[in-house]
């Protein structure tokens, strides 16, 4: 793949061999680790023969450990808690641990939660890799134990290993991994090997665990994609359509090839996701800018998308005042609504949203006749391959993705279409074509990116629910109109049921909440041509919104406090009941608030919600100045994702999530003008500012099941609780997002 010109610590290469030629040059021992998907059994491991490779470990001679990581760090701790498990087992020193990203490899690092198929997203990084990642590391103390009771002439038994070292009590003697390592890699590899008790824990759970890439990207040495250069290489940026379906008609690139250091203009159009557009290829970034912006193109928008986004809201309002698919179905909602002492009813309505990551989109293709070498925030390993190698008449094995550092996510790297790679291909290939063969980096602008699409659908939800004479919640009706985000791609054989786009419903259709007649209905549109992707918990972030303030507005029809409605309705839900009791002990629930200055009014809201598994309440307070503007004080969060792995990555997944969901409740939209994105940067789609963080309060729900996701539970409930804290200082609803700056009581 040539000369790397980067640090060396990123010039390592991790290569593709067969476990006997590790074992044989490496000068380290190489562990190849096949594990079947969990739900089989370790006794169908045992029983299934020899075991094919799989690089979770590398022990070098030096007694550096290094895990081989299949999921993509972006942030969330995904490096830090693979290594906490595998370090666990091993009994490692935390210090001599170090983590590479896992290559493209989906029969060897497949996701376990998603199937035959690699790649990170909905949370699994942890859950699916749990036991995994633990028996790879038990696995390689097994073996460095047996080397040492061979040399030392001692049972296995009566050797101790802790932070990197093993000992022998009776004889004295003790050795580092390094030291051991050709010795334990000419052993035989044992099919079952006994895993901890949890009370053995040494690091997980650990509170002051440093985590695995802080030091990298707090002394600059972490290798992003923008930093990542070959020789030759080429910066493309792209002039795109202002509407979503436009093509270029014509392209004038005189005054673009006239620009100091620009090599070459190409096209690329009819690619299977439908964008086009025309990238300008340059020796850097300045000049690929400037010679873009000099392009003169007029562009046949005939069959470009024209609408905006209150046209898009018109017809969704008209479509959801008819039926729409059954999406979930108990009871008879209809006519318990008919028969209901108090009902209550409203529309909400939700943007379109970006995923503004701090490092907008890139990507860097290295292309030959045979082979297409591609290096980014590599997210979705199997589904990027499948759909590049079709693109270009190769096998997927041809397709090698080089996993870096991403700088956010949020969703967006996880492209069911490949948008971003495949046009970054289409790009070099197209150079190629013309005779410019060289590597070529695919730059996007925070405008490109803010503008590019892929963003989280716009919703409306019409919602109307019942209660009886006492109180009591009976009928809950939900209908919900949106793009369908798997439609169309290859994963809607999986996740599209009966026209059900699971992710449009997800967390409404599977209400907690004990309701006798249910009713949740999908329409989903199909002539509304933005481009949609998921974003951080994905439909939770609606469907939380409205199940924790209807839920709320019932509480009050009711005549009943919103914390001891939920916790009555949650009777069959104990881990939701647990988060809730914490948080509402934590955060003095059963006191009063404390007053505002004179002219201030304060609230306090509740939320609850379950998504990837995990069980999230938070608390929210705020102070509504007497001009109406208000500012969040502060937070209370109390999360059950089971087995606490890391507790100060989760508490920061927590903190993230709820600056996250803060920004998109307070400021952050994506509208339309006659199908043009009217937003361009963080000016106009405006992110959290530091000063309006609030305090934020993170507890653990102490669990002994295994571990489930953080990375985009804590997202859904900030919203709600906001909004519900909101009500409680102003009695106004607050049913369409981002609330307004103001709020007059």
């Amino acid at each position: 793949m040539g000369k790397i010109e980067t640090p060396d610590s990123a010039t390592r290469g991790i290569l593709n061999v067969s476990r006997r030629t590790l074992l044989k040059g490496a000068g380290g021992l190489a562990l190849g680790i096949f594990f079947a998907p969990l739900i089989r059994g370790m006794d169908a491991l045992a029983a299934s023969g020899p075991l094919e490779p799989n690089a979770f470990v590398r022990i070098d001679l030096d007694g550096t450990v290094t895990v081989l990581a299949k999921h993509l760090e972006m942030g969330q701790g995904s490096y830090t808690g693979l290594a906490t498990l595998l370090a666990e087992e091993l009994d490692a020193d935390w210090d001599q641990v170090r983590v590479e990203g896992a290559p493209a490899d989906a029969k060897r690092y497949n996701n376990l939660a998603f199937g035959p198929m690699q790649g990170t997203g909905g949370s699994t990084a942890m859950a699916n890799s749990w036991e995994q990642m633990r028996n790879a590391g038990a696995t390689a103390k097994a073996m460095l134990v047996a080397a040492a009771a061979q040399r030392w002439s001692v049972p296995a038994s009566e050797i101790s290993v802790s932070q990197g070292v093993l000992s022998h009590a009776g004889s004295g003697r003790s050795a580092g991994f390094g030291e051991l390592v050709e010795a334990a890699a000419s052993l035989p590899v044992p099919e079952q090997v006994q895993l901890k008790d949890p009370k053995d824990f040494k690091l997980i759970g650990k509170l002051d665990l440093r985590r695995k890439d802080s030091t990298d990207k707090t002394d600059g040495s972490a290798i992003f994609t923008q930093d990542f250069k070959l020789p030759g290489m080429l910066v493309a940026m792209v002039a795109y359509p202002p509407r979503f379906g436009g093509v270029p008609r014509s392209v004038d690139s005189s005054k673009a090839k006239a620009v100091r250091d620009v090599i070459e203009v190409v096209e690329f159009r009819d690619l299977p996701h439908g964008r086009s557009g025309v990238a300008v290829l340059a020796k850097n970034t300045w000049a690929a800018r400037q010679g873009r912006d000099a392009l003169v193109i007029e562009w046949d928008e005939s069959q470009a998308f024209t609408l905006g986004s209150e046209e898009i809201f018109a017809q969704y309002r008209d479509s959801a005042g008819k039926p729409g698919l059954p999406a979930a179905s108990k009871g008879d909602a209809d006519a318990a609504l008919a028969q209901a002492a108090k009902t209550v009813e409203a529309d909400y309505e939700f943007p379109y949203l970006a995923h503004a990551a701090m490092e907008p989109m890139n990507c860097l293709v290295k292309l030959s006749s045979d082979r297409c070498e591609i290096w980014n925030g590599e997210q979705f390993q199997t589904v990027d391959q499948a759909i590049i190698s079709g693109y270009l008449g190769m096998t997927p094995e041809q397709v090698s993705l080089t996993q870096l550092y991403a700088g956010g996510s949020f969703g967006r790297r996880a492209s069911s279409v490949s948008d971003y790679l495949l046009e970054a291909v289409a790009i070099t290939k197209a150079a190629r074509d013309k005779g410019v063969d060289a590597p070529v980096k695919m730059v996007w602008t925070r405008e490109d990116d803010t503008r590019g699409g892929y963003f989280r659908p716009l919703y409306l939800h019409r919602v109307r629910i019942g209660l009886d004479q006492g109180g009591k919640l009976q009928a809950w009706h939900n209908r919900i109109v949106g793009q369908s985000i798997i439609a169309g791609t290859s994963m809607e054989p999986f996740l599209v049921k009966d026209g059900i786009d699971h992710t449009s419903v997800e967390g409404i259709s599977n209400l907690s909440y004990a309701v006798p007649n249910l009713q949740v209905e999908l329409s989903t549109p199909t002539n509304i041509k933005v481009p949609v992707l998921w974003w951080r918990s994905v439909g939770h972030t609606h469907t939380g919104f409205v199940a924790e303030t209807m839920i709320d507005e019932a509480a009050v029809a009711a005549g009943q406090d919103p914390y001891a409605f939920r916790h009555a309705l949650l009777e069959s839900h104990p881990r939701h009941r647990g988060a809730l009791e914490l948080a509402a002990k934590q955060a003095g629930w059963d006191k009063p608030l404390a007053a505002g200055a004179e002219g201030e009014k304060r609230g306090r809201g509740i939320a609850v919600h379950e998504s990837f598994g995990s069980f999230v309440a938070q608390v929210a307070e705020v102070t509504v100045k007497s001009d109406g503007s208000y500012r969040l004080d502060r937070v209370v969060c109390a999360v059950d994702c089971g087995i606490a792995i890391n507790p100060d990555v989760i508490k920061a997944q927590m903190e993230g999530g709820i600056g996250f969901a803060l920004a998109a409740a307070r400021h952050s939209a994506i509208t339309l003008k006659e199908g043009r994105v009217e937003q361009s940067n963080f000016h106009d789609f405006q992110v959290l500012r530091m000063n309006e963080m609030p305090k934020v309060e993170v507890h653990i729900v102490p669990s002994a099941v295994n571990p489930t996701g953080v990375g985009e539970p804590g997202v859904p409930p900030l919203a709600p609780a906001l909004a519900n804290a909101l009500f409680a200082a102003t009695g106004v609803r607050l049913r369409k997002l981002p609330f307004p700056a103001q709020i007059k009581a």
